[in-house]
């Protein structure tokens, strides 16, 4: 298990994930059909700019989705493996055969993303073209599929429906929240693609001022078309979001320091979207009266909505990270009576320290630490214990029975929070360690930057197994 103070472990996952699908959706799921429907347009119109127009997009596309897309997507993997093992784990063991799929589906769609770019110029006529058209139309199917079996993953770590039940692949991948998610990630992709078109329309058209026009009425129509749909698919999606869920949504979007912003918050994101309406009425209906600065704006705004609406989804399922079954700290929930009767150290691998002694307090907290809260905290980075300790009680001396206490409740308060896996010696150990780290400042990178920690050889025994 590999730990990164200061920065975080969870922070980690959550840039390389986001990255991956800001580029996913708008870049492939919504972008590829739009292209395909510009040439397609070309063709029709006999017209060699609207070629041309698509060529160059198709060029970007090309680039970003075969270098970071696929860097970011691979990294997930990578990133999960090292930092939350039993979560990743346990997520193929239950969709084998839907990752085993999308591996085909993505390296099928690499193939063919470089077949439809690497032969557009040799197939700019006659049957070649409709040729060429059709690869094009299959290259969009399949970026479709990646994501379609993806969020049924996605949505299965929010609410498992029957699965806990019947451990049944298809109860796991068919969960309440997929239908409602895919038609969601799907119409907004598609939508965004008309954005991201508008910012390379601007550039791509500099010096012809007729072809954006007209480029920017198609892609407005394109957007009008999605964007009812995208609207009511995202109100079903946050209708079926379990209660428990909806209820740290104030928090997921802004934090537990500007919890009280969120009014704000909604208002703000309420307002961009009628920006985006107003926009697109205007770009169908008179795609002269919008200025060409406004054509790269919508798209920006539009990608902080998509990386908030991750943030989110990623903060809301807390304190689980598969709903119901494993929490956010890689424990299963039906192992907590046995961790808390002998600890959560005799069962750890990658720790140094298996039991609690007099004489390995700190170390030992340390390794519970690591086990048990570093998925989330740092020491004293972002969402560091020793601040959240401070901001609890003061800079006078801490009382241990007091952060015992807090330690063994704080789930009930902070309902995001999972509850403490260990026993009372092991709690003991981790109040110990907090405080030695409040004592000794100077000691926790030299203790935590970029330290993992070694499985150890020969673990002492245990009775029972979870």
């Amino acid at each position: 298990m590999f730990f990164i103070d200061y920065f975080g472990n969870r922070i980690l996952i959550a840039v390389i994930g986001s990255i991956h699908v800001i580029i996913n959706h708008p870049l492939a799921v919504g972008a590829y059909p739009l292209v395909v429907l510009m040439e397609w347009w070309g063709r029709r119109q006999n017209s060699p700019e609207w070629d041309d127009l698509a060529h160059k997009i198709t060029f970007v596309l090309f680039i970003i989705t075969t270098t970071l897309g696929a860097l970011t997507g691979v990294g997930i993997w990578f990133a999960t493996a090292l930092i939350a093992p039993f979560g990743i784990g346990s997520l193929l063991r239950v969709f084998f055969w839907a990752w085993f799929s999308e591996w085909i589906v993505f390296i099928s769609e690499v193939v063919l993303i470089m077949i439809y770019y690497l032969t557009w110029n040799k197939w700019r006529e006659g049957i070649w073209k409709k040729l060429h058209i059709g690869v094009g139309v299959v290259l969009a199917v399949f970026s479709w599929l990646t994501m379609a079996i993806i969020v049924g993953i996605l949505g299965f770590m929010m609410d498992s429906g029957g699965w806990a039940q019947t451990k049944g692949f298809f109860d796991a991948f068919l969960n309440p929240l997929y239908i409602p998610q895919l038609a969601f990630r799907t119409t907004y992709a598609l939508v965004l693609a008309g954005l991201f078109f508008w910012f390379l329309i601007y550039f791509f058209t500099k010096n012809n001022l007729q072809l954006r026009r007209e480029s920017v009425r198609v892609t407005a129509g394109w957007m009008l078309v999605w964007l009812v749909p995208f609207l009511l698919s995202a109100l079903w999606y946050w209708n079926v979001v379990p209660a428990n869920m909806a209820a740290n949504v104030n928090v997921g979007m802004l934090t537990q320091k500007f919890m009280t912003w969120y009014n704000d918050l909604a208002m703000i994101m309420a307002g961009t979207i009628a920006l985006f309406i107003l926009l697109i009425l205007i770009g169908a209906a008179r795609p002269r009266l919008i200025p060409g600065f406004l054509l790269i704006i919508p798209f920006i705004l539009g990608i902080w909505l998509l990386g908030h609406f991750e943030r989110v989804r990623e903060f809301i399922r807390k304190p689980y990270v598969v709903a119901d079954y494993m929490y956010s700290n890689g424990v299963r929930v039906d192992e907590m009576p046995i961790f808390r009767r002998d600890g959560i150290l005799p069962y750890a691998t990658f720790v140094e320290n298996h039991r609690v002694t007099p004489t390995n307090k700190i170390e030992a907290g340390r390794d519970v630490f690591l086990v048990a809260c570093s998925r989330c905290h740092t020491t004293a980075g972002i969402n560091g214990v020793v601040k959240k300790f401070r901001n609890l009680y003061g800079d006078e001396e801490w009382d241990r029975m007091a952060m015992m206490a807090f330690v063994y409740s704080m789930h009930q308060t902070r309902t995001y929070m999972p509850p403490f896996p260990g026993n009372d010696a092991e709690a003991e150990a981790l109040v110990d360690y907090i405080n030695h780290l409040r004592d000794n400042p100077d000691l926790i990178f030299e203790a935590h930057a970029g330290w993992t920690a070694k499985p150890t050889p020969q673990p002492q025994p245990v009775t029972e197994t979870p």
